[in-house]
């Protein structure tokens, strides 16, 4: 590989949930100048495209990503590009070709240019042979499109590591919560939608079942868990850098409906279960997030409790 060619950021896929989020740490964290938000599509009058850095950028053009990542000086990418788990059921050949093209794209730019990447992976490489409580070790056969590329993208980031020293690093990230950005087609969009409804019709009509309980986070902890990974020293990152287990907190459906519901008087929920409740009984209810505490410090800091609490608040303002 090449030296590093620059101290600047690039984020795939910014426009997305995580993108969302994520995108503003790092401008915290490293200046406004120094990060540059990319996405295949190009929102008018969106903030990361009218007051910060911003190209339009297809993670399947290995081209033009090697243009951007020359012209801007990128020295790390964090690639969030992808179809997610629901939407992708719908259309597994994009799916597929997003994926694990894009990573192929972003990995092999990496190995040209001497970059670290980050690349999430997500609980959806389990599979329904998983334990309920799934450790950082065990057979990967998720039922899930979805789930398939996020274990090929795991695969391939100890490939580049052994074979070509691409520091890559990715977290499994469970169902994610956020008050900043919407659902964006994954089987956990439940716990996000759930919310909004409750305030602004007083009613969720949930397409999973009330004992389905599933590992989820809180954004504020999945954003903090990217960094503290991508900030670890590299001879602290162990054989799981493809997709750390990260714990936040695992409830029910029923549960979080009725945590909303002593917060907002008459809220009420009704669930019925659809084709993404198949998805969601495939994998575990919790992971053991061990190895990630030992290798580089990692612990969640909010509750069920904290959680709601927090969306309800930053939604109600």
């Amino acid at each position: 590989m090449s030296g590093t060619l620059g101290d600047s950021i690039l984020v795939t896929g910014a426009l997305g949930q995580i993108g969302m989020d994520l995108v503003e740490a790092l401008r915290d964290k490293h200046g406004k100048d120094s990060v540059i938000a990319s996405d295949v599509r190009e929102i008018s009058g969106h903030p990361f495209v009218e007051e910060g850095r911003f190209v339009r950028l297809s993670v399947l053009d290995g081209d033009a990503m090697d243009f951007v990542v020359k012209d801007e000086g990128i020295g790390t990418v964090y690639h969030l590009a992808a179809i997610l788990s629901a939407t992708g059921e719908q259309n597994p050949e994009l799916c597929e070709r997003v994926n694990v093209g894009g990573t192929i794209t972003v990995l092999e730019t990496a190995r040209r240019h001497g970059l670290r990447v980050y690349a999430p992976s997500s609980i959806a490489v389990f599979g329904p042979d998983a334990p309920t409580t799934a450790p950082q070790v065990t057979p990967l056969n998720p039922t899930t499109t979805y789930g398939k590329t996020k274990v090929t993208g795991e695969v391939m980031a100890m490939n580049y590591w052994k074979q070509y020293g691409v520091d890559k690093r990715g977290i499994r990230y469970p169902g994610l919560v956020s008050w900043k950005s919407p659902a964006g087609g994954g089987t956990t969009d439940y716990a996000v939608e759930i919310f909004h409804a409750a305030l602004n019709e007083g009613h969720y009509d949930c397409f999973v079942g009330p004992e389905t309980r599933l590992p989820m986070m809180y954004m504020d902890d999945a954003i903090r868990a990217t960094l503290e990974l991508m900030d670890a020293p590299v001879d602290s990152i162990g054989d799981a850098r493809g997709g750390y287990n990260v714990s936040g907190i695992s409830f029910t459906a029923g549960e979080l409906a009725d945590a909303i519901s002593e917060r907002v008087d008459g809220f009420t929920c009704e669930f019925k279960p659809d084709h993404r409740q198949e998805y969601a009984d495939s994998w575990p209810d919790s992971v053991d997030d061990s190895v990630a505490k030992e290798d580089w410090g990692w612990h969640a800091e909010y509750n069920l409790d904290r959680m709601v609490d927090e969306m309800l608040n930053r939604l109600s303002d």
